[in-house]
């Protein structure tokens, strides 16, 4: 089974439109998972619902303890690109032993070309087959928590050229 552990963003239709917190979702990861008819079986539990600018380490211990805290050992984590890759930063450098995957979008998850649908079809197949870790996989790439950056000009991920 796969533990789907929801915290907001844009793939789940959060907008930023002013400096507040109080963010609602437009987009539910059910509807997304539904619309494609997604075989596997999976749990999604909500963690928080924030546009990921506001999340903070207090956010991060939440994750980790829905994480520690499940049987499962696949975990698919949607968050903000903002700040995916500081929340895979900081799962990473905890070595839990379970396989971890952080995917999110960069177009609303409820305008039509969203490339949410796309990006949570390959999150959910690829967390099935890769070794236990921290990975970000986003517009058909994954990237180790340690190797990747946001390259917000191309609207991209990227791997860390040393």
């Amino acid at each position: 089974m796969i533990l789907i552990i929801t915290t907001g963003g844009t793939i789940e239709g959060i907008e930023h439109t002013s400096d507040s917190e109080n963010e609602g979702t437009l987009v539910s990861i059910q509807s997304l998972l539904q619309n494609v008819n997604i075989s596997q079986e999976y749990q999604i539990e909500k963690a928080f619902s924030k546009d990921s600018r506001f999340i903070t380490n207090k956010d991060r211990e939440i994750l980790q303890q829905k994480i520690v805290q499940t049987n499962t050992n696949l975990i698919l984590i949607t968050h903000g690109t903002i700040t995916m890759v500081e929340t895979a930063i900081y799962l990473g450098k905890l070595q839990i032993d379970k396989t971890i995957v952080l995917v999110g979008s960069f177009i609303l998850g409820n305008e039509q070309n969203s490339d949410a649908n796309f990006n949570l079809g390959f999150a959910l197949e690829t967390l099935q087959t890769l070794e236990k870790g921290v990975y970000i996989a986003m517009n058909g790439q994954v990237f180790n928590w340690n190797n990747v950056r946001k390259n917000t000009a191309k609207k991209r991920f990227e791997k860390i050229l040393n």
